[in-house]
């Protein structure tokens, strides 16, 4: 379906072509259980998809949706089925292993980095999910990615900013160990201590700590854990992850791999990536 006007964040015809089948077989396969069994969608399957970059790339409340769109409540709900289903990670993954296949590269990555980024959350976050993070002394929300060494996402995981970096790396790690079984090493910050290098070792992943020189002053690019920079810039470019408006965490880990399908999209259709 073209639209004669467009939003700037509407998938390309080439996007959704890379997005579109695993959606659409979805779909399909959800028509076939449930009180909507043998009834025909009521709407066009990419106009829910584009609904759904439009509120992360601007940041609007789920129920300021323009009304092209579908209704905000069904827009939101593919979203929540699709976070449940666990397909946009799926989604994320198949198009994480294009990326480095097209450059000649292995498909799957053999090291990654391990990084966090504190947000602060928006009034209709739950206390419960919330918490301080005693050394940037931010009050909201803490994100944990793991991405590649070409600084594709291969794991997130949103907790209160109170959690500490070596709690949410034990959680990565056990997502990437058994999701990418070649990663064999994993680069991280002071914050990573003890535990978090113990539970990597016991799949075989060789956690090291990459420490800031102490002599150097200013800005300095430090080897192997600039990676997971531009993936937090990325995630900037979405003024819905500016700040954590999503009630619950999981919610936020849907809205961070939407927006990582975006770049990966962009780069494999040699698409411009949008500000």
């Amino acid at each position: 379906m073209t639209r004669q006007r467009p939003y700037p964040s509407d998938l390309s015809d080439a996007c959704w072509e890379l997005t579109g089948p695993a959606l659409t077989a979805r779909r399909a396969e959800r028509r076939g259980k449930g009180p909507d069994i043998g009834h025909p969608p009521q709407h066009d399957l990419r106009r829910i998809m584009d609904a759904i970059p439009y509120a992360d790339r601007t940041g609007i409340p789920w129920r300021y949706l323009p009304h092209d769109f579908a209704p905000w409540e069904t827009v939101y709900g593919y979203l929540a089925a699709w976070q449940k289903d666990g397909l946009l990670d799926q989604l994320n993954g198949v198009l994480r292993q294009l990326v480095p296949q097209a450059e000649g590269r292995d498909a799957e990555p053999s090291a990654c980095v391990l990084d966090t980024q504190r947000v602060k959350t928006s009034p209709n976050a739950p206390a419960t999910g919330q918490g301080i993070d005693a050394g940037k002394k931010i009050a909201g929300r803490k994100r944990h990615i793991g991405v590649g060494t070409l600084g594709l996402l291969l794991a997130v995981r949103a907790t209160a900013a109170s959690v500490s970096d070596n709690a949410g790396g034990i959680h990565l790690l056990s997502r990437i160990a058994t999701a990418n079984p070649q990663v064999t090493k994993a680069w991280t910050d002071s914050g990573y201590h003890t535990k978090a290098i113990d539970h990597g070792a016991r799949p075989g992943i060789d956690v090291e700590v990459v420490r800031r020189d102490p002599a150097a002053k200013g800005f300095k690019v430090i080897p192997r854990r600039w990676v997971a920079e531009p993936t937090f810039g990325w995630l900037m470019h979405h003024r819905r992850l500016a700040r954590d408006y999503e009630t619950h965490p999981h919610r936020s880990e849907a809205i961070i791999r939407l927006a990582m399908i975006d770049p990966i999209s962009r780069r494999l259709t040699r698409e411009s990536t949008l500000n």
